[in-house]
C-alpha cells in the first residue's frame, strides 16, 4: 500500500489507481483487476470465498456483541474499536473445531478469547485502575458480581487532568449470536470524589437468567467526569474512560 506524499489531496479513481483518505493520511492502491463474478464462481478462488464468508460471519457477531453491550461501552471506545473487535472475533471463530473451513462460526468457537478486550485502547483498564478487583460469574444461578476493596482514588487510579469524580460501572450480559439478540444488566457505584480518602467496599451485583445456554460477558467501566457546581461533565467525550471485558464464559 503506497502513501501519497504530494501536496494535492486526491480522492477517487484515476485509471487503475485509487486514491483514498484514512486516519493515516491519503493512500494509494492499484484497482483490482479481478471481477467480482470470477471471485464468486471460479474454483481458483474457493479459499477466498471461504475467508470472505468467515470474515462476514465474524463481523456480524462483533456487531451483535456491540449492540448488546451498547449501554455500557457507549462513550468509552476508541476510533478503531470496531475493526479491533472484528479481528478478535475472527480468532474466536477460527477456534471452531467442528465446522468445515468456510463454515466456522463464533457459536462453536472459543468466546473466552474475548476476555481482556479493551474497548478503549487509549484508556486501558490495567493502567487506569490500579486497585485490585474480583469478578465472579455463576452460570447456574445467573449471578455476576464485581468487588473492589477500599482504595484511595488519588493513589490507586491514573486520573486524567481536570477530572474531579469517577464512577465504577459494571454490566453483565448474555448474547445469543445465532438469533442476534441478548440482554444486559448494569450496576454502578455512583459518582465518587477523586481524593485521598479511602472509598468504602464496592460490591456491584447483576442478575442474569439462571442456567443460560448462551455466552456470558462481564464488563468493567471506569468513567471520569468534572464536577462544576454539582453538574457532571464528561472529559473529551469519554476519551479517558476505561472499558474492558473482564470475564467471559463461552459455555
Amino acid at each position: 500500500m503506497a502513501k501519497q506524499k504530494g501536496i494535492i489531496p486526491i480522492e477517487g479513481t484515476l485509471g487503475n489507481i485509487t486514491f483514498f483518505k484514512t486516519k493515516d493520511g491519503y493512500m494509494v492502491k492499484e484497482k483490482s483487476a479481478v471481477p467480482a463474478s470470477k471471485i464468486a464462481n471460479d474454483p481458483a478462488f474457493a479459499r477466498t470465498r471461504e475467508n470472505m464468508a468467515e470474515f462476514g460471519r465474524a463481523g456480524k457477531a462483533a456487531k451483535v456483541l456491540r449492540t448488546v453491550l451498547g449501554p455500557i461501552i457507549q462513550g468509552s471506545t476508541d476510533s478503531r474499536m470496531v475493526s479491533r473487535l472484528t479481528k478478535q472475533m475472527i480468532d474466536v471463530l477460527r477456534m471452531d473445531q467442528t465446522s468445515t473451513r468456510g463454515q466456522r462460526n463464533v457459536i462453536d468457537g472459543e468466546a473466552t478469547l474475548l476476555e481482556g478486550f479493551e474497548f478503549n485502547i487509549n484508556g486501558k483498564l490495567t493502567t487506569t485502575l490500579l486497585a485490585p478487583y474480583a469478578v465472579s460469574l455463576n452460570r447456574a444461578t445467573g449471578l455476576a458480581s464485581v468487588e473492589l476493596a477500599a482504595f484511595i482514588p488519588a493513589k490507586m487510579m491514573s486520573v486524567p487532568g481536570g477530572a474531579t469524580h469517577f464512577k465504577i460501572r459494571t454490566a453483565a450480559a448474555f448474547v445469543d449470536f445465532e438469533n442476534a439478540t441478548g440482554a444486559l444488566v448494569e450496576a454502578d457505584s455512583g459518582y465518587l470524589p477523586i481524593n485521598n480518602i479511602a472509598t468504602a467496599l464496592l460490591s456491584l451485583t447483576m442478575q442474569l437468567p439462571a442456567a443460560s445456554t448462551h455466552p456470558l460477558f462481564v464488563v468493567l467501566n471506569v468513567e471520569f467526569v468534572q464536577d462544576v457546581n454539582t453538574v457532571k461533565y464528561a472529559l473529551q467525550n469519554g476519551a479517558f474512560n476505561a472499558c474492558t471485558l473482564v470475564k467471559v464464559d463461552g459455555n
